[in-house]
């Protein structure tokens, strides 16, 4: 099955949830809670997922398929990574910043991502030869420096609290002393396909899963930006715009290998 088909069927599925988002979104759903209370889900994550996967499921029979709500299903050489709704909390709280984050992976490499945004109705796509927005080819540039960066962060999470203490709002206070803009807005997806589209310069996260960045980092990578560490396992990432000078980045020491 080649890489457009498979680009396709992401393109499908993502659109095929965009109607019953848009229709959701500010309707202040119940929420419910996985691992605590700051890591909600709504009975709209796991019915979008359920779509996804039945398009993905006929469109490409055999895949494998991880998602955030339902867990790894099929053993195939393709591997769907999945996220119904990335950003779930700003999801719930009626919050424009939120996202569906689609790719596919054949043996391990990533091939093709969706990452769009039901609100703006704005679809970031990335294949073998590039990355589009709307169609219209992306290219990763911006800032080469932190005083003139716009930052978009999850750091410090309260994970990262609990396990870093002061040094991570050390770290933090440095970030908001060092870069021009620092924001926190959810949603590792959108951000970088914010940073693919050159509209931010650098991304960074910590504890991410798959199904959050793989999406975003193929299109960082296809638009001429930088993607440091693996998307296909849960950790770091930090991401930026081609020609930013991460040497010199307060960034610099914890970007991943």
């Amino acid at each position: 099955m080649d890489a457009t088909h498979l680009l396709d069927t992401a393109i499908e599925a993502a659109r095929a949830v965009g109607p019953q988002l848009r229709k959701a979104f500010r309707s202040r759903p119940d929420v419910t809670v996985k691992r605590d209370f700051h890591d909600p889900v709504t009975e709209h994550d796991r019915a979008a997922e359920e779509t996804i996967r039945a398009v993905i499921s006929s469109r490409a029979p055999g895949s494998t398929i991880v998602g955030e709500e339902g867990g790894t299903t099929g053993a195939g050489d393709i591997v769907w990574y999945v996220d119904p709704i990335d950003g779930t909390a700003n999801f719930a709280a009626g919050f424009p910043f939120f996202c569906v984050s689609i790719a596919a992976a054949v043996h391990g490499e990533l091939v093709a991502g969706v990452v769009y945004d039901p609100v703006r109705e704005q679809e970031f796509t990335a294949g073998q030869d590039g990355a589009w927005c709307d169609g219209t080819p992306l290219r990763s540039t911006g800032a080469t420096r932190d005083q003139e960066a716009m930052l978009l962060m999850s750091y410090p999470t309260p994970q990262d609290l609990d396990a870093d203490g002061e040094r991570a709002l050390r770290r933090y206070a440095g970030c908001l002393g060092s870069f021009a803009t620092v924001r926190k807005p959810g949603s590792a997806a959108l951000k970088l396909a914010y940073v693919a589209a050159g509209w931010a310069d650098v991304a960074y996260g910590t504890r991410s899963n798959p199904w959050d960045v793989a999406a975003g980092a193929l299109l960082v990578r296809r638009a001429g930006g930088v993607y440091l560490g693996d998307p296909l396992v849960a950790g770091d990432y930090l991401a930026h715009v081609g020609g930013f000078d991460l040497s010199s980045s307060e960034l610099a020491e914890v970007a991943p290998s």
